[in-house]
């Protein structure tokens, strides 16, 4: 198991090279400079002072040596400083809202896994039953509507219209004076939304594929043997389907993690939450390549992580895998 990891780690350097030579690329195609950002609304701003930030900002030189002197930055674990006015540090800005990224994709993971598998095992094990309709209606609506348009629906109406969650943000404004009790169950309220709708389209899809899995399976010559012995039917779903039914479903889990993390920079926006989506976003309005770097840099290590991880929980149920 620990060289089949390692290859593993060997094959993302490549990769994570091949991902930031491509995102540095598109990003200075985009039109507009941070510079331009700077000057145009400023009449005394000369040819000269234009020219003398994009020296100060490495503009001036060319593509392959702006990204060279990047990487050697980023060796020493470097992202640079921001072109905002603040200049700040990129790794301190996105230290502050990593942790937020993290735990709202994480939740939205688990959300998914824990309904996910249920409602697949349930309607393949119960096919062509009222649940398995209910649930199939359930899935076409997941993949058919916008999820930004149901987080603002759902804004609407749960935080307008009854008032029972907040729309925006991670914690009230009297969130410093609650007890311990009031001020977790605030932090929950806040995070119902967002994570319930950032889970929903991946919880859709994924009970899908967990309920072909299943018929697969079921169907197959060593199920009928194991209930020929007399084995009860929860032992055979799930002890002895559930396990080859899931390897399937770990691959797709993994492809779902970059959606997750590129789905943060919606929800964070319409939540107004704190975290890396959101800078993100104001990064690319403000055109502050360090910033939009380090965090595509980060997204990029953090997505080839969890694929690493399914390739490893892939291999865990299935020692083939690893023995090749």
């Amino acid at each position: 198991m620990l060289k089949y990891i390692l290859k593993r780690l060997l094959f993302m350097i490549p990769m994570l090279i091949g991902i930031t030579i491509i995102c540095f690329a598109v990003m200075h195609l985009a039109p507009g400079s941070p510079t331009d950002l700077q000057t145009q609304m400023n009449p005394r701003a000369s040819a000269e002072l234009k020219e003398r930030l994009r020296a100060m900002y490495d503009l001036d030189k060319p593509l392959y040596v702006q990204y060279g002197l990047w990487v050697q930055r980023l060796l020493i674990l470097d992202l640079g400083k921001s072109f905002a006015p603040d200049r700040r540090p990129v790794a301190e800005k996105i230290g502050e809202r990593l942790p937020v990224t993290v735990t709202l994709n994480v939740l939205s993971l688990l959300l998914i896994l824990a309904a996910a598998i249920p409602l697949g095992v349930l309607s393949a094990v119960h096919q062509d039953s009222w649940f398995d309709m209910a649930v199939s209606v359930f899935v076409f609506v997941g993949f058919a509507v916008p999820t930004f348009w149901l987080a603002l629906l759902l804004m609407i109406f749960f935080g307008v219209d009854l008032g029972w969650l907040p729309i925006s943000g991670l914690r009230s404004l009297n969130y410093e004076y609650l007890p311990p009790g009031a001020a977790f169950w605030d932090l929950v309220k806040h995070l119902i939304l967002p994570v319930g709708i950032s889970a929903f389209g991946g919880l859709a899809g994924l009970s899908r594929y967990m309920r072909a899995n299943m018929l697969e399976v079921i169907r197959q010559d060593y199920i009928m043997t194991a209930r020929a012995k007399g084995l009860s039917e929860f032992q055979v779903i799930y002890k002895h389907a559930l396990r080859n039914a899931l390897l399937p479903v770990i691959t797709i889990l993994g492809l779902s993690i970059p959606g997750l993390i590129g789905g943060s920079v919606i929800f964070e926006t319409i939540f107004a939450i704190p975290g890396m989506g959101q800078l993100f976003y104001m990064s690319v309005m403000a055109r502050d390549y360090p910033t939009i770097m380090g965090i595509l840099f980060i997204g990029a290590v953090l997505t080839l992580l969890g694929n690493l991880l399914a390739d490893v929980a892939y291999a865990v149920a299935d020692p083939r895998i690893r023995v090749g």
